[in-house]
């Protein structure tokens, strides 16, 4: 499928890590993500808690189409897991290269509503229920990147 020239491809994934990320190994992967996706018009962001990863990534189709083939053949990702890829009229992260939010986990029982994986809509039974589910991080993300800390 090919659209217009001003319309963004938009891939929406879940992957698990082969094996932990502490800060630092973090920090060396943002700052790949970052020059890679700079060079190639692409922006998005990343989430990262106990050894997941749910990304978005946003540009022109051919590019994300070529980095989520990177991903899907870099080895520290096993079980990933397309869950949206659509065309879209604008980004939802322009002025970000690669966003990333560190999720600091906490004692105790999750918060009611609180998910860091789809595993659980895998036999939910009704198929727009992992797209919804990753719409709603994806705004999430967005309004609580722009609420003064």
């Amino acid at each position: 499928m090919t659209a217009a020239d001003d319309t963004v491809f938009s891939v929406v994934y879940s992957s698990t890590a082969t094996e932990p990320f502490n800060d630092d190994a973090l920090g060396e992967l943002l700052q790949q993500c970052r020059s890679a996706n700079a060079q190639r018009d692409i922006t998005g962001m990343l989430l990262y808690r106990n050894g997941r990863f749910i990304q978005i990534l946003e540009g022109p189709e051919q590019a994300v189409r070529e980095t989520m083939g990177k991903i899907e053949r870099d080895p520290r990702h096993d079980h990933l897991r397309v869950l949206i890829d659509e065309f879209t009229e604008d980004r939802n992260f322009a002025e970000w290269t690669m966003g990333y939010e560190p999720i600091v986990t906490s004692e105790g029982d999750a918060p009611e509503g609180f998910r860091d994986t789809f595993d659980d809509l895998e036999g939910h039974g009704d198929p727009s229920a992992t797209l919804r589910a990753a719409r709603e991080l994806s705004l999430w993300f967005r309004v609580r990147s722009h609420q003064p800390r």
